[in-house]
């Protein structure tokens, strides 16, 4: 067998043997990737086996499969990036002939590597990357140094809405956005895309779309912070320093924490409305399931979304009512906490459906293994290990604060960045901030909490740079559509301490109950507020309450 080296750090291979592991790790190799899905050709070795192999050996082990012919997707290329950057080196990754090993490492490097030398590297091994020229984006000059006011890191919906958010305060403020994703995703779309409802394409655009006009793009990824000197450093050395720094990083979905998974999603009928790529994959699995045994999980808090797994569940359980086949299908929820939902309010709604499709409820049974071709999930539950098989299993994965951050001075115990929940400002660096996911508030984290955080931290931040105190106050709104069948919603609207926070007066949106307007605001209205209003810093249903306010 013949490795193709591309870089000191990177090899290609074809479809690795058994024995090819024992070569590997003799010539040095301390990480394998796989990017080829098993069952694809006849005698394929599975990537159990090569994991298997692997750990003999003592090597690590990744997996992040691309059918034939397809292009990976931006959350695949943002794994395999994440990996790259933690696991050890030399990494050896294969495919079948390993083009899409050489093509998913390409895209993991843009924004660290020119375009030039990302397609010089991979013909120098043999491989060809010249169609992807398009997706690898140029860099500033490794070891350069750039300034601005305000520095942003993260280009998802909190970044992007309080970037939006600042320009529109202040046309002419300095302002760089960091983030080497080139898409852009809708991702409170994906529950209906798993239920057929959009199209996966509806909620995808490019990220240059969305970048506000005034505002910089730097794209490419944070190596590191320093507060005590007002810099973060990128992959490529590149130091960007700031008068305030704004973390809109995110949160880390760690499907790699549940042995077995990785390697399983998107066949086996494992599937999850957490990727884009695979909520078409729920939907598939409602449609063509006659019978046999659904299952549907939880980890532990915090999660995005907490409503969005058992979204999945309803809307799929809907779907075999229609079909006529529910009575058919032994439908559990897998729930690692103690309750339904967080907020009891909310709960009593939920149950008439939890009865309506006879849904058993296993609380506090996390999941912690699955194998994929035996179709066979392992759960703990009071310290013990249950098997269960199933027929259709929806995972959400665990979800912790991105690595850069829970590693730097920023973050909390928890590992995500330390705010005040109310002003949004780090506790110990008053200039800097942070909103979305990653930042340590007990709101729920959902997109309409970003919608409401943005304006609050841009004007927090505007007052820090003009040497006055924040005196913008969040009140930690979090909103959850439960999508309890199609064409009606539980909409649940709460902040701090599950204080019901209504947008619309009971006669008009009684939220405790499910209702068809609800329903038409997920389907129709919040899709367009989200690109056409959070997106551009329109502050519909979201303007900021100052401290003081009545």
């Amino acid at each position: 067998m013949s490795f193709h080296k591309i870089t000191s750090s990177f090899t290609a291979a074809p479809q690795l043997t058994e024995e090819a592991v024992a070569k590997a790790a003799a010539e040095g190799y301390r990480s394998i990737f796989c990017m080829r899905p098993d069952e694809e050709e006849a005698g394929q070795p599975s990537s159990t086996r090569i994991a298997e192999a692997a750990a003999r050996h003592g090597l690590a082990f990744a997996s992040f499969p691309v059918a034939a012919g397809q292009v990976a997707d931006s959350a695949t290329v943002a794994r395999m990036a994440e990996a790259f950057r933690t696991m050890p080196h030399p990494v050896l990754g294969y495919c079948r002939t390993g083009q899409r090993a050489v093509s998913i490492w390409a895209l993991s490097q843009s924004g660290i590597l020119d375009p030039d030398e990302i397609v010089a590297l991979a013909q120098s091994g043999g491989f060809n990357v010249e169609p992807l020229r398009p997706q690898l984006l140029p860099l500033a000059p490794v070891g350069g140094r750039k300034t601005f006011s305000v520095v942003i890191v993260g280009g998802g919906a909190a970044g992007i809405s309080v970037a939006a958010s600042l320009l529109k305060r202040q046309k002419n403020l300095s302002v760089a956005i960091i983030d080497g994703a080139t898409e852009h995703y809708y991702q409170p779309g994906w529950t209906m895309v798993g239920a057929g409802v959009f199209s996966a394409d509806f909620t995808r655009r490019s990220e240059a779309s969305v970048i506000p006009g005034g505002a910089q793009w730097l794209r490419s990824f944070v190596r590191s912070f320093s507060p005590a000197s007002n810099e973060v450093v990128l992959v490529d050395g590149t130091v960007v320093e700031y008068s305030v720094l704004i973390v809109a990083a995110g949160i880390k979905l760690d499907w790699d924490a549940i042995p077995g998974l990785t390697e399983t999603l998107g066949k086996n009928g494992v599937t999850s409305n957490y990727r884009y790529d695979l909520a078409p994959y729920t939907y598939r699995l409602a449609k063509e399931l006659r019978g046999g045994r659904a299952l549907f999980t939880q980890p532990p808090m915090p999660i995005k979304c907490a409503g969005a797994p058992q979204k999945a569940m309803y809307l799929s359980c809907d779907i075999w009512q229609s079909a006529g086949v529910l009575r058919n299908i032994n439908v559990q929820f897998h729930n690692a906490g103690g309750v339904l939902f967080g907020v009891a309010a909310y709960v009593p709604a939920l149950m008439k459906y939890v009865e309506r499709y006879g849904i058993s409820l296993q609380f506090g049974s996390r999941l912690v293994a699955v194998d994929g071709p035996a179709r066979t999930a392992t759960f703990e539950k009071d310290g013990e290990r249950i098997e269960r098989s199933f027929d259709m299993l929806h995972v959400v994965p665990p979800q912790v604060a991105p690595d850069v951050v829970a590693r730097s001075e920023l973050a909390g115990k928890d590992g995500f960045v330390e705010v005040d929940p109310a002003t949004m400002r780090h506790v110990r660096f008053s200039n800097i901030y942070a909103l979305g996911d990653v930042a340590g508030t007990s709101n729920a984290k959902t997109a309409a909490a970003a919608r409401k955080q943005a304006p609050v931290v841009a004007g927090n931040v505007l007052a820090t740079l003009h040497d006055k105190e924040p005196d913008y106050v969040y009140d930690g709104y979090g909103s959850c559509p439960l999508t309890v069948e199609r064409g009606r919603i539980v909409l649940a609207e709460f902040g701090y301490g599950g204080k019901l926070l209504p947008t619309f007066p009971k006669w008009l949106l009684d939220g405790l109950r499910p209702t068809r307007l609800a329903w038409f605001l997920k389907a129709r209205v919040l899709p367009s507020l989200y690109w056409n209003g959070m997106l551009k810093g329109k502050e519909v249903f979201a303007k900021p309450a100052r401290r003081n306010d009545a």
